[in-house]
């Protein structure tokens, strides 16, 4: 069965009633192709490279990093601008200049954000900063951290890492082609979450261009700005240029297995199981699962449930914490295999035929592929009953639609909710993300597969989280709500801003009317400014 999303998907103002700014801007209808290239011809970013739509590569470079097709259309707004930076300095350039001629912004480092954001604005004339040059990665096996820069992908740094120690390892996502900047600003979470926590629970220190076009570290940014930025998502706060990260240990041997189950073999009775379970487990143990529509020999549709796990370990252990705790998967040894972890990110990118890990260095998107991703928190089990009605559910559609569950728990229970942006600790059992593949029958097609996903979302409500209905800023989401014409209060940009951040949310605003009061950094879902004055409002 071919999953209708790739792997790696299932492996992203004003202040209260009026608007305001620090910068004096040129006015939108003022701004010429010409203006904005002499600001940065003078401040000596080289012509090439510069894209505009007249240059020959412009399309090449803008869809090399699309991993959503849905947004490589027609009617699609694209930038009439896309800089390629090789240092720093061109960072701050671009930045200062599209400050001062009144331009929006877009920064893009993997081109993994769920709705485009990182290369599309609903609100023209804008330019894409793409990072993909600005990816060294520095790895300091004494002292066990590294430099990356936001450029680079989570593939390519697994690699480094692994080529420099064999027992070194960084708990991050599951897809390759993640860049650094958007994947850890938004948290980051893979299959070593329950033992390490999040790969944002893991920096230690950042490189960023402020609104101003200064460069700031963790010290010279401060702690509050320090900790937006490790899970409040970087777009809403400045350019991120490099973190550093603390590497983690992982054994010499991991295991790792895949077991499928559909309905006639109980998948109901073992899922029920398992998410009694899961988030309990052994700390080195992370058993995702994965649900989708399938047919079955008899070419009737039924589900699959697709149980994956990563054990930091060795097999012969694993069948043990498995054979005393959840018997009811019939794990046996031929389902396992040992490798090194470095070999496990291929297997859970979708790689199962034992590609070497050098594939990981690969930034081309695996898949071209339109889709709509949701996403949820779990803070109680489904009971079986439950199960059912939502089999009923999938199978009542016509969708290829995939369902992913990962538990947390382990670490994640460790770390409080105000520790980093990201809330989502004691408490949230699971994370699921939905998925639908909205590449056949052409617009109709599309809008039909969007109203299924949407319908399936609202039938979720009543397993899910309330109060607020959470949601994961890295499976960004639209549809909570958003901003097209950049002048969202604090009021209305709560409503989905409390669904990525709870609590975190006021604090959040409050260090971006610290360092960008005049809102620059902005898109569709950005955290807006708010001041001292207005907290209570």
């Amino acid at each position: 069965m071919n999953s209708p999303v790739s792997p790696c998907l299932i492996a992203l103002f004003s202040v209260i009633l009026f608007s305001t700014s620090s910068y004096a801007i040129t006015p939108i209808s003022n701004i010429t192709h010409e203006s904005i290239l002499r600001c940065l011809f003078h401040h000596s970013v080289p012509h090439n490279l510069l894209y505009t739509k007249s240059t020959a590569s412009y399309t090449t470079l803008l869809q090399s990093s699309i991993q959503n097709q849905r947004f490589n259309t027609p009617t699609t707004p694209k930038p009439f601008l896309i800089v390629s930076p090789t240092l720093e300095s061109h960072v701050q350039a671009t930045v200062n200049c599209s400050r001062n001629h009144g331009l929006q912004i877009r920064v893009r480092s993997g081109g993994h954000d769920y709705e485009g954001l990182s290369y599309v604005s609903h609100d023209p004339p804008f330019l894409v900063l793409d990072l993909h040059s600005l990816s060294s990665i520095r790895v300091d096996t004494n002292h066990g951290t590294a430099w990356v820069q936001a450029g680079a992908t989570i593939g390519e740094l697994y690699y480094r890492i692994a080529e420099k120690n064999k027992t070194a390892g960084f708990p991050a996502g599951l897809c390759p082609t993640l860049g650094i900047g958007g994947h850890l600003s938004g948290g980051g979470f893979g299959t070593m979450l329950r033992m390490y926590g999040l790969a944002a629970d893991n920096i230690i220190d950042a490189r960023l261009v402020n609104a101003n076009g200064e460069i700031l570290d963790r010290e010279s940014m401060g702690e509050d700005f320090f900790w937006a930025v490790r899970g409040g998502g970087g777009a809403s706060f400045g350019v991120i240029l490099a973190y550093k990260i603390e590497l983690v240990y992982v054994p010499p041997k991991v295991t790792v297995f895949t077991k499928s189950i559909n309905l006639s073999q109980g998948a109901t009775r073992v899922t029920s199981k398992w998410q009694r379970i899961a988030y309990k487990l052994d700390d080195r143990l992370f058993i995702r699962a994965v649900m989708q529509v399938v047919s079955d020999e008899k070419s009737s549709r039924t589900i699959q449930v697709g149980f994956e796990s990563l054990f930091l370990g060795e097999k012969e252990e694993l069948l043990a914490l498995i054979g005393k705790s959840f018997p009811e998967l019939g794990l046996k040894a031929e389902d396992c295999q040992e490798m090194s972890w470095i070999e496990s990110v291929p297997y859970f990118a979708g790689y199962k035929n034992g590609e070497s890990p050098s594939i990981l260095l690969d930034r081309k998107p695996q898949f071209n592929l339109s889709y709509k991703a949701k996403s949820d928190f779990l803070t109680e089990p489904i009971t079986e009953l439950g199960w059912e009605r939502i089999w009923q559910e999938l199978l009542r559609g016509e969708e290829q639609a995939t369902i992913v569950v990962d538990p947390y728990g382990g670490r994640m229970d460790e770390i409080s909710e105000s520790e980093t942006p990201f809330p989502h600790r004691k408490g949230s059992l699971y994370n699921i993300q939905y998925l639908v593949g909205l590449g056949e029958g052409g617009a109709k097609g599309m809008k039909k597969h969007l109203d299924w996903i949407r319908s399936f979302y609202q039938f979720m409500a009543s397993y899910v989280s309330k109060n607020p209905r959470a949601a994961y800023l890295n499976y960004r989401d639209l549809d909570l709500g958003s901003d097209r014409v950049g002048s969202t209060t604090y009021t209305k940009a709560r409503v989905w801003g409390r669904r990525y951040f709870k609590s975190n949310f006021e604090r959040l605003a409050m260090v971006k009317g610290k360092v960008d009061p005049g809102n620059f950094f902005r898109n569709e879902q950005s955290v807006p400014p708010l001041f001292p004055a207005y907290r209570s409002l």
